[in-house]
């Protein structure tokens, strides 16, 4: 055992911080896996292990809120190497969405019996710090609410407003098999009311922690899909993307933002997060609804697929998504409402679909043939770093964007800050390295990305999980070493 006052020194690096408007150049202390120190100067004799950042940026362990593991590939296989992924990324916290019902375990019935299953597949599978959130599909899940905040730390909760109608991929007619739900359940709005009004009877009953207890809605309209998806496949003017656009209208997120967050007013359900805002229509409906219910501690959710690519990306097909990618137009107002402050958090809504299960066989150019859903957390830091730069986004903000902002809302007490007393999670970040995204070069197990041939300007060099080394050029260093993350921390 060394007798150093500290285990890890990390000299000369510009440190990004959140809520800050300037970055300094300093050393970071670890102890324990905390953060001991952030100064300049401090001795190297003082570190067991001393590393040189050759003045390279330092940013929070990256949070990403958004994810999926085992939704196409079984929890056990994606579990590895989308935290993997995820560790390329700088990605050191991965939040991922999980719900019974097909894909996912393939199963239904009581989170009781099937959330200690997920919680064993994950034992040491995952390479970064790793929670989930979960979806309540029928009312015995409306009521476990309070046992899961109690019992397994999970704080955070969702709604899939399409699934009433329409499954992941289209229309469907077979509701309850597809989420393996009883007969006389049904997934519709009512049920949404009843699932805010679980959680806001949780927020009451755990006062102390009512700040981090949310719901995130996915919001688009059954009805309204599949009115356009019928007349722009009856037209056969569009192909792809911008079919795919059209099938799934912006003004059907707006009219289910409209929805849900006059649900949230009903039923006093104060934390809501509004998740992949696409649009230009999604973003005004969700502005207009924080002015009428200003009651509502709403939160706006952008990923870094609809900040980086649109409809006429080449990748086409290989870009299908959930709600879908949309015109330039629609981007750069992403950006803007992004830049005036008024998006929360920027995610990668990561989600491994392997070639053989995104494309169709025999008509591998089909938009609608083919499955929803791309990752991503790898390029998340790089992209928002190479677009945002560009827009005169701040370093401090893309820390905020990318980590604190997130960390807070889902309750992760220890994580988004490079300070002392916070986990030592701290991502080497070189500006400097402009280089071409190859699906060849990520860990992600996907064989392809819809990214693919992007420029990006900066680059993770090193991911250190709780001051560990997991990621060093190119490489993932080490065992898995993700810890399950009960909420709050």
């Amino acid at each position: 055992m060394s007798n150093s006052q500290y285990d890890l020194l990390i000299r000369n690096v510009r440190v990004v911080r959140p809520l800050q408007t300037q970055v300094e150049t300093l050393d970071i202390a670890v102890k324990d896996g905390k953060v001991a120190r952030v100064e300049p100067g401090i001795t190297a004799g003082s570190a067991a292990e001393v590393v040189d950042g050759k003045g390279r940026l330092a940013f929070p362990g990256l949070v990403d809120p958004h994810m999926h593991c085992g939704i196409y590939s079984p929890l056990a296989e994606d579990a590895v190497t989308e935290s993997r992924a995820a560790a390329q990324g700088g990605v050191t916290s991965s939040l991922n969405y999980f719900r019974t019902g097909h894909y996912y375990l393939n199963k239904g019935g009581p989170y009781a019996d099937f959330f200690p299953e997920v919680l064993a597949i994950s034992d040491g599978k995952f390479h970064v710090d790793y929670g989930y959130h979960l979806a309540p599909m029928d009312a015995t899940h409306i009521g476990e609410i309070p046992a899961l905040i109690d019992k397994h730390g999970v704080t955070s909760f969702k709604i899939y407003m399409f699934y009433g109608g329409y499954g992941l991929h289209g229309a469907s007619s077979h509701q309850h098999e597809f989420l393996m739900i009883d007969e006389e359940e049904k997934y519709d709005i009512a049920h949404f009311e009843f699932v805010m009004r679980g959680i806001q009877r949780a927020m009451q009953q755990y006062p102390d922690k009512k700040d981090v207890i949310s719901l995130s809605l996915h919001c688009e309209t059954a009805e309204i899909m599949a009115a356009y998806t019928k007349l722009v496949q009856q037209e056969g003017k569009l192909k792809g993307l911008r079919a795919y656009s059209a099938a799934r209208p912006p003004h059907s997120e707006g009219l289910a933002i409209c929805i849900a967050s006059y649900l949230a007013h009903e039923t006093e359900c104060a934390n809501i997060n509004l998740l992949h805002l696409t649009s230009r229509k999604a973003v005004e409906a969700a502005l207009k609804m924080a002015e009428a219910f200003p009651h509502v501690n709403f939160r706006r959710e952008v990923t870094i697929g609809h900040l980086v690519l649109d409809y006429d990306v080449p990748t086409q097909v290989l870009a299908k998504v959930n709600p879908p990618i949309r015109s330039r137009e629609d981007v750069e107002f992403l950006w803007q409402t992004l830049l005036d402050g008024k998006l929360d958090w920027v995610c990668s809504d990561h989600a491994c679909c392997r070639h053989e299960m995104k494309v169709s066989g025999d008509n591998s150019d089909e938009i609608f043939l083919a499955k929803s859903g791309f990752g991503g957390t790898e390029y998340l830091l790089s992209g928002l770093h190479s677009e945002g730069r560009k827009r005169g986004l701040s370093l401090n903000r893309m820390a905020e964007l990318s980590s604190w902002n997130a960390a807070r809302r889902f309750g992760l007490a220890t994580k988004g800050d490079i300070a002392p007393g916070f986990d030592a999670d701290i991502v080497l970040f070189d500006p400097d390295i402009t280089f071409t995204v190859r699906a060849t070069e990520s860990e992600s197990t996907q064989g392809y990305t819809p990214f693919e041939g992007q420029e990006l300007d900066g680059k993770v060099t090193d991911t250190f999980l709780r001051g560990q080394l997991v990621y060093q050029d190119g490489k993932i260093v080490g065992p898995a070493r993700g810890r399950y993350l009960s909420r709050p921390c």
